[in-house]
């Protein structure tokens, strides 16, 4: 039986690197973020639909995230649109990993997975989380996008401390060395409760 360990976590708190450490401790990762860029690529499953929809966001046989932005910033049902033909792709495309990994643990790193509901399909939920000063910092330190930018996005997800309140496991993600030790903590307990199932 596997055990899928849900990840997730606001903006900017380390998400993608906790979900590496998860990776080189023997975990299989699904990531829902990839799983869109493997749909929006050329040849992807979003491609034909988002084509029908909204023919300017296609740009060389690919979905051109840039030009979606455009799309969505001027048009405000755009998004809802975009949702009903992409989420149900990826939950496919999450579906299809569930059923083919063979890992003990198969983590499902997920920005959104309150908001959308799938943490009622893990077993257990893991949230990385740091002061709200370090995560503006990280952000913006990655000059990828403006504070507006970063709060809207910030506003938009569910709050840090409601997640922290929610998850099973909170791993903080101050120092590489203090994540990747929670990281194994929060593994070896997983793999207790295994061996006593």
């Amino acid at each position: 039986m596997t055990f899928k360990l849900g990840l997730t976590g606001s903006i900017g708190m380390g998400k993608s690197t906790t979900a590496q450490m998860f990776v080189e401790e023997g975990c299989a990762l699904w990531d829902a973020d990839a799983a869109v860029h493997r749909l929006y690529a050329a040849g992807g499953a979003a491609v034909g639909p988002i084509a029908a929809v909204f023919p300017d966001a296609i740009e060389e046989g690919a979905v051109s995230r840039r030009r979606l932005k455009e799309i969505i910033s001027n048009d405000q049902g755009a998004l809802q649109v975009l949702e009903m033909i992409v989420h149900p792709l990826v939950a496919r495309d999450r579906q299809e990993f569930i059923d083919n990994c063979t890992a003990e643990i198969c983590v499902f790193d997920i920005p959104l997975l309150y908001e959308t509901g799938n943490d009622q399909m893990m077993d257990a939920v893991a949230c990385v989380t740091i002061s709200p000063e370090l995560q503006r910092e990280r952000v913006l330190s990655r000059g990828t996008m403006t504070l507006a930018q970063f709060e809207a996005i910030r506003d938009k997800q569910l709050p840090d401390a409601i997640k922290r309140e929610r998850a099973n496991y909170v791993i903080e993600t101050d120092t590489l060395e203090h994540a990747r030790e929670q990281v194994q903590s929060v593994l070896a307990d997983i793999r207790k409760k295994i061996s006593h199932a």
